[in-house]
C-alpha cells in the first residue's frame, strides 16, 4: 500500500484528493499546507470531511516529504518546482497537477525529473486525455482542410488563462498537423485583423460562475463542422486521476511522465 502525501490540503483540490486517496485505499502520511496557514494542526481528514486520519496538517515540506512515497501537488508552478526539487532530493516520486507553467519552468521539470519518476499532467481526468488521443487521430485525418479552434470555460477564480488543459489541446492538434504551437496559437483578435490565415490555432477564454471545466475543439470545414467536447461536472474526476497517477508512478524509471503514459494510451 502505497503512503501519499498531498500539498494543498486544506484547499478544495486537496480535499478531494484526500478523500479519494483513502476511497483507493492508500495510505494518507502527509498534509501540506503554506507556512502560517489558518489549519495547520488541524486534522487533514476532518477538514476533508472523512473523518479523522490521525494526519496532521503540516508547514514542514521536507518532513512530509520524508515520510511518503509520492506526493500529490495541485498548486501553483513555483511551489511545484520547490516540491519537485525537495523530491528528486529526497528521491520520493511526484505527480503535479499545476497548470501555467512557462516553456523555462516545464524544461526545469524534465532537468529535475531525471532523478525521479515524476508525473506532470495539465488534466487527470480519464475522459479528457481520450480526447487528446481523438484529437490527434481527427487532425491527422481531417488534415489542413479544417480551421482548429478552441474554448474553454472555467469559474471565475481559475488564475490562469487560457487552461493548460486547453493549451495541451492545441499542442497535440499542431504536432498532429506538423505544426508549431507556439507560432501557430492566436489568443487575440479585435479590430481589423485580418483574414484568418490557415494555420493558426485560435483560442477563446471564457470565465464565470462555477464552472469546473468545459472544453470544446472545433474542426471547422467548408459545409460542416465537427465539435469533440469534454465537459467536468465535479472535480472528483481531477482528483481520482490524480490518485490513479500516483498508485502507477511509484516504482517507475526516473523521468517526466504525464497521463497518456499513465493511461497506456501512448
Amino acid at each position: 500500500m502505497i503512503k501519499i502525501a498531498v500539498c494543498g490540503a486544506a484547499g478544495r483540490m486537496g480535499q478531494r484528493i484526500i478523500v479519494a486517496a483513502k476511497e483507493a485505499g492508500c495510505t494518507i502520511s502527509g498534509a501540506l499546507e503554506r507556512p502560517g496557514h489558518e489549519l495547520v494542526g488541524q486534522d487533514a481528514g476532518l477538514i476533508a470531511g472523512c473523518g479523522a486520519l490521525g494526519v496532521a496538517i503540516s508547514d514542514d515540506l521536507n518532513a512530509v516529504v520524508e515520510g511518503c512515497d509520492v506526493l500529490i501537488d495541485f498548486t501553483t508552478p513555483k511551489v511545484s518546482l520547490k516540491n519537485l526539487e525537495v523530491c528528486a532530493l529526497k528521491k520520493k516520486s511526484i505527480v503535479i497537477g499545476s497548470t501555467g507553467f512557462t516553456p523555462e519552468e516545464r524544461a526545469l521539470a524534465v532537468e529535475l525529473a531525471r532523478e525521479i519518476p515524476a508525473v506532470l499532467a495539465p488534466n487527470m481526468s480519464v475522459g479528457v486525455n481520450v480526447c487528446f488521443k481523438i484529437l490527434k487521430d481527427v487532425a491527422k485525418t481531417l488534415g489542413d482542410d479544417f480551421d482548429v479552434e478552441i474554448v474553454e470555460l472555467h469559474h471565475n477564480k481559475k488564475k490562469d488563462a487560457p487552461s493548460g488543459t486547453a493549451v495541451r489541446m492545441g499542442e497535440v492538434v499542431a504536432e498532429a498537423l506538423g505544426r508549431d504551437y507556439n507560432k501557430v496559437a492566436t489568443y487575440h483578435r479585435e479590430g481589423i485583423c485580418g483574414e484568418r490565415t490557415k494555420e493558426e490555432i485560435g483560442m477563446q477564454t471564457v470565465r464565470g460562475g462555477d464552472i469546473v471545466g468545459e472544453h470544446t475543439v472545433y474542426f471547422i470545414g467548408m459545409g460542416e463542422r465537427i465539435e469533440i467536447s469534454h465537459r467536468a461536472m465535479t472535480r472528483d474526476m481531477f482528483s481520482r486521476g490524480s490518485v490513479r497517477a500516483a498508485q502507477w508512478v511509484v516504482g517507475k524509471a526516473p523521468g517526466l511522465y504525464d497521463m497518456q503514459d499513465v493511461l497506456g494510451l501512448r
